[in-house]
C-alpha cells in the first residue's frame, strides 16, 4: 500500500534512537500516521514541527500497519513558534485533530478550515476583534459539526422561532428563545450576541459554549476521556489577551 502527498505536521513522538512516529493531516486521506527514520534528529527537526506542511511518501506492506514516511519540506509556518500565543494556537489545534480523528477519514472541510487558521497564526495576525480568536472560534464550531455534534444556532428548539435567541441547550445544542426558555433558563448555556445570540456575552460565553460540547459530546461520551489540556491552555490565554 502506498500514499503520498501534502499533508502540515499533528505530531512527532520520539520511536527508538533515531526515528519519530509522525502524524500528518492531509485533505485526501485525512490523519496519517507512520515511522520516520532519522526523524529524532537535530538537522530534520524544523521539518516536522507542529503545523509545518511536509511533501509526503507513505508505504505499508498490509492494510492496518503503521507505515513508514520518507518526507521533504515543503513549507515553513515558522511565526508559529515566533509567538507564545500562536504556539499555544498550534499545540491546541493539532492536539484536538489528533485527538478526534479516526486515521485514513478524509475530512477536507476540516482540513481546509485547518490550513486557513494554522496560515493566519502563522502571519502574526493579532488574537482579538479582527484576529485569529475569531477564526479559532469558527473553527471549533467546524470540528463539533464534523464529528456530528454541530449546534443549531438558527431557530429557538421550542417555538421555532428565529429572532430572540438568548440560550442553548445543553443536551441538545439547538438554540433556545427567552421566551421559549421560560423556567428552564438557569439550566441553559448562554448564547452570546458573538454567535447571534441576544446576549451581551462575548469570547468568554463563545468558548463556554464551544467547551461544554467539545467536553460532553466529543471527550466524553465519544471517546472516553479528557479532552487535551493544551485547549484549556489556550483558551486561557487568549480570554486573558481580549481583556489587557
Amino acid at each position: 500500500m502506498e500514499w503520498s502527498g501534502e499533508a502540515s505536521v499533528m505530531q512527532a513522538r520520539r520511536h527508538g534512537e533515531n526515528a519519530v512516529i509522525l502524524t500528518a493531516f492531509a485533505r485526501d486521506i485525512g490523519l496519517i500516521s507512520g515511522i520516520l527514520p532519522g526523524g529524532a534528529s537535530a538537522k530534520r527537526a524544523a521539518m516536522i514541527q507542529r503545523g509545518t506542511v511536509v511533501a509526503l511518501r507513505w508505504r505499508a506492506r498490509i492494510e492496518g500497519q503503521l507505515g513508514t514516511f520518507s518526507a521533504e519540506p515543503a513549507r515553513a509556518r515558522s511565526g508559529l513558534l515566533a509567538d507564545a500565543l500562536a504556539l499555544d494556537g498550534v499545540n491546541a489545534v493539532t492536539a484536538l485533530v489528533v485527538f478526534a480523528l479516526p486515521e485514513h477519514d478524509p475530512h477536507p472541510r476540516l482540513h481546509e478550515a485547518t490550513e486557513q487558521l494554522l496560515d493566519l497564526m502563522d502571519q502574526g495576525v493579532p488574537a482579538g476583534e479582527s484576529g485569529w480568536s475569531h477564526a479559532y472560534l469558527a473553527w471549533e464550531l467546524r470540528l463539533l459539526d464534523e464529528l456530528g455534534f454541530g449546534l443549531d444556532l438558527t431557530a429557538c428548539a421550542v417555538t421555532g422561532r428565529r429572532d430572540g435567541l438568548a440560550f442553548v441547550s445543553p443536551r441538545t445544542g439547538r438554540a433556545v428563545s427567552r421566551e421559549g426558555a421560560g423556567e428552564w433558563a438557569d439550566r441553559l448555556l448562554p448564547l452570546p450576541s458573538l454567535l447571534g445570540g441576544t446576549g451581551n456575552g462575548g469570547m468568554r460565553d463563545a468558548f463556554t459554549l464551544t467547551g461544554h460540547f467539545l467536553r460532553a459530546r466529543m471527550a466524553e461520551e465519544h471517546a472516553g476521556k479528557s479532552l487535551p489540556p493544551a485547549r484549556d491552555r489556550l483558551i486561557a490565554r487568549l480570554l486573558q489577551r481580549e481583556s489587557d
